[in-house]
């Protein structure tokens, strides 16, 4: 638009990316500031409206037919982005760019409302700042609507596309959102953070980020003593990154129905958390402390699987005014073993009050280090002396200051036959990393992600779903049941088979269903056929069946096998309805 001239109030120019205005709108003019307008196809289309009074000049504009390109410079305090010719395919060896800049006191918002593409080749990464050499916040490959804020005035996106196969893209929407400065900050070693206005309520579209930091050779350990945020998890929300910025990985998120009082351990001397509200909704917030551990010559905590070793420096105690006597743990009958040099406590993992918890599919075990008041009153202080200590379980791993082992829960199910299968929950639909977390907690409509597939590897033979019941009772799959898969027919109109019948396993997705709002847990049953791989005329190749016309040859081997709990997020269990370990698996 070369020039404007119009009623601010009420006349305005509109700009849609189509031959239509059903097409995605692209941004809307009431005032001259050389706003320029690119299509993803072969058309635009603007719309001039002025009402009943006042009028100005007007507006006068050029256009011009140019080749395809992508990428761009944005301004606007709201707009859209797209892949090239989105909806429909993009082209292949796409690399685009686009600089969405605020100013003043804002920052910008970015949501992805569809994401499609060539998960293993296709990407799109958002950084924070005007370039990407800033932070990279996030690349992604499939939809899980995404959001992000810039920390300054300044996001980044890059599209990128190979050389073969292409998909309908991505759409997102931007949004220039007013900050409040009085919040985040660089906090170092130990110490109190809050929400903005704690305890009273915290302001509309927050976006605080602290920075934490410890000296060289600590790590920190960060707990909230209070929440309370919207009842709303993807609406206000706390999330933890394990490192100097937000670019580094997520411990974790934090929100209203969090009654875990989760624990945070970075893996460096830096932790990173950001506090997000949204526009509407709040509450009284957050109250979190943390702290830095123990170096090693100060201390240290190790872990096997069986037993829990706490060591402290004598030096180190001393310095504290403490000697090993004055020591204790959450079971004050036990003691430690005390040297010259070293106090040691040794213990099975199971005793000393030591607290075991599932957190984000870890198994983590908690105990404190205390001390007692002194006998002669001189040392006021030690009363307040708290260590706390902990370990996760990981995989043939074995981490210092908190130690993790990822625990299998409700995988492996024993059915009828010789053949054995799995059933697991997977976090995309590129079935790359498994959901351990029991019971499995999710939004209504969240898209859920399955896979079925034979316990031992076997090429010969093939994996075919015929029937996939959800009920609140792992015992009971007939009464009160609800439908997925019947006869290997969707009964479900959000069920989506990825592939069924032709290989080792079966891939398929579906959204959590209304059955979930009346029911504290809901588990699934899924009845498993097995066929030859070279039968193609078996069960396996013949797909839905509407009518069973006779009962399955005595050569096919079946198989059942369950998953769950599947729990409403947020939603309380009903009082005789909890998970018992014999309602984690189905013989």
């Amino acid at each position: 638009m070369d020039n404007n001239s119009l009623e601010k109030c009420c006349d305005y120019i509109k700009v849609y990316n189509g031959p239509s205005i059903f097409h995605p709108f692209l941004g809307e003019i009431k005032e001259f500031r050389n706003q320029s307008f690119k299509s993803s196809s072969h058309d635009l289309t603007v719309v001039f409206f002025s009402d009943h009074s006042v009028s100005g000049k007007g507006f006068h504009a050029n256009w011009l037919f140019v080749e395809e390109s992508c990428g761009g410079n944005m301004t606007d305090w709201t707009g859209e982005l797209f892949s090239p010719r989105y909806p429909n395919n993009y082209l292949d060896n796409s690399y685009c760019t686009w600089t969405i800049h605020s100013t003043g006191n804002t920052t910008v918002s970015l949501t992805f409302n569809d994401v499609d593409l060539e998960t293993c080749c296709d990407y799109i990464r958002v950084y924070d700042g005007p370039s990407t050499l800033h932070p990279l916040l996030e690349e992604i490959r499939d939809y899980r609507n995404q959001s992000f804020k810039s920390t300054g005035n300044t996001l980044t996106v890059l599209f990128y596309s190979d050389s073969s196969v292409t998909r309908r893209g991505f759409h997102a929407n931007w949004i220039f959102v007013a900050t409040h400065p009085q919040c985040g900050g660089q906090l170092y070693d130990s110490g109190m953070f809050y929400s903005p206005n704690y305890p009273n309520y915290y302001h509309d579209n927050a976006y605080c980020v602290w920075f934490l930091s410890a000296q060289q050779g600590q790590r920190i350990f960060l707990t909230f003593a209070d929440v309370q945020l919207e009842r709303c998890c993807d609406c206000d929300y706390i999330t933890i990154h394990d490192g100097s910025s937000t670019g580094y990985p997520q411990l974790g998120k934090v929100c209203y129905n969090d009654t875990t009082h989760q624990a945070f351990h970075s893996s460096s001397r830096y932790l990173t958390v950001v506090f997000t509200s949204d526009f509407s909704g709040v509450s009284h917030g957050f109250k979190a402390h943390f702290t830095s551990s123990l170096t090693a010559n100060e201390g240290s905590v190790d872990c096997t699987s069986d037993n829990m070793v706490i060591v402290l420096q004598s030096s180190y105690l001393n310095s504290l005014g403490l000697s090993g006597n004055d020591l204790y743990v959450d079971d004050r009958l036990c003691r430690p073993n005390i040297s010259s040099t070293e106090v040691v406590f040794r213990f099975p993992l199971d005793t000393c009050g030591t607290a075991k918890e599932m957190i984000n599919g870890f198994v983590s075990y908690t105990n404190n280090v205390r001390a007692s008041p002194s006998q002669s009153g001189e040392i006021t202080y030690q009363s307040l002396y708290l260590l706390q200590v902990g370990c996760r379980m990981e995989p043939d791993t074995i981490v210092q200051i908190f130690y993790k082992a990822k625990e299998l829960v409700n995988a492996n199910i024993t059915g009828m036959g010789r053949f054995n299968a799995s059933i697991a929950f997977y976090t995309s639909r590129n079935f790359t990393q498994q959901i351990y977390d029991s019971p499995y907690e999710v939004n209504l409509n969240q898209q859920l992600f399955v896979q079925v597939k034979l316990t031992r590897s076997d090429e010969s033979l093939d994996l075919f779903l015929d029937t996939c019941v959800a009920s609140p009772n792992p015992n009971d799959f007939k009464n009160r049941s609800y439908d997925l898969l019947r006869n290997g027919c969707p009964r479900d109109s959000t069920y989506l088979s990825y592939t069924n019948g032709v290989d080792q396993y079966a891939r398929f997705s579906f959204r959590a269903f209304k059955f979930l709002q009346t029911h504290a847990y809901v588990h699934l049953q899924c009845k498993v056929i097995i066929c030859p791989d070279n039968d193609y005329n078996s069960r396996c190749r013949k797909g839905c069946q509407y009518r069973r016309k006779r009962s399955l040859d005595s050569s096919y081997n079946t198989n059942t096998v369950t998953l769950g709990p599947i729990k409403l997020r947020g939603q309380k269990p009903v009082a005789g309805h909890g998970v018992k370990e014999s309602e984690k698996s189905m013989e």
